[in-house]
């Protein structure tokens, strides 16, 4: 019999790999080092890229712990050049609607990543992954049931599925179109999903440059009690 903090259905962990403190910090760093080198990027080729790649990226960023385990993601991977255009169409007119009425303040704060209304890149690219959030589960028989903490689990999958493509080696850039609702509409989405993001993945293009910027030092985004 399990004691009253072990569910019923549990199996055993089998999973987990303890490494020597000396590695396990090695192991750290490097990880460290490889996410370091990550950058946004806004000029992408037209490289194909393997499916087979983005399906285990998928497949990482669906290992991403949620809430109540009801994984509430649903990725949709846009190769289709058609569809690509159609989705840069809408993402312009929605972009050319916001730096029409945006505040200067957040203008000026974009205005140093030399981001505006064109998108060109959502066509380019090999890959595009429309991300949308579950907000409610559906049963077979058509029953609603409740998820929880959706923005929190759907946030946490991204992340993984940002590091996955870095570590295989494509570029990515995270774009949110304001607002967004065509990408349920182009994509034929249910009801219960929201659009979350799109990212954009492939090889960056040969001139492809990025904002010279730095990342706030640990002392900025941590504290240690």
């Amino acid at each position: 019999m399990s004691d009253a903090s072990t569910p019923e259905a549990s199996v055993p962990l089998t999973s987990y790999r303890e490494y020597p403190a000396d590695e396990m910090l090695r192991r750290a760093r490097d990880f460290n080092a490889e996410l370091q080198r990550r950058r946004t990027v806004r000029q992408f080729s037209d490289r194909p890229v393997a499916q087979e790649v983005i399906e285990q990226c998928l497949l990482a960023a669906g290992s991403a712990p949620s809430g109540a385990h009801q994984q509430p993601w649903h990725f949709v991977a846009i190769s289709d050049p058609e569809l690509k255009r159609r989705i840069r169409g809408a993402a312009e007119d929605a972009e050319t609607e916001f730096y029409a009425t945006a505040p200067e303040e957040w203008l000026s704060a974009l205005a140093p990543l030399g981001t505006d209304e064109h998108k060109p890149y959502l066509e380019t690219a090999p890959y595009l992954i429309a991300v949308f959030a579950a907000r409610y589960g559906v049963d077979a028989d058509g029953a609603r049931h409740t998820h929880y903490y959706v923005q929190e689990s759907v946030g946490i999958a991204c992340g993984f599925l940002i590091a996955a493509l870095h570590h295989a080696g494509l570029a990515t850039l995270t774009h949110t179109p304001n607002p967004m609702g065509f990408l349920s509409q182009v994509l034929g989405r249910p009801k219960n999903e929201r659009p979350v993001m799109l990212i954009v993945a492939g090889y960056p293009a040969p001139d492809a440059r990025v904002p010279d910027l730095t990342r706030k030092p640990l002392s900025s985004i941590a504290t240690f009690k």
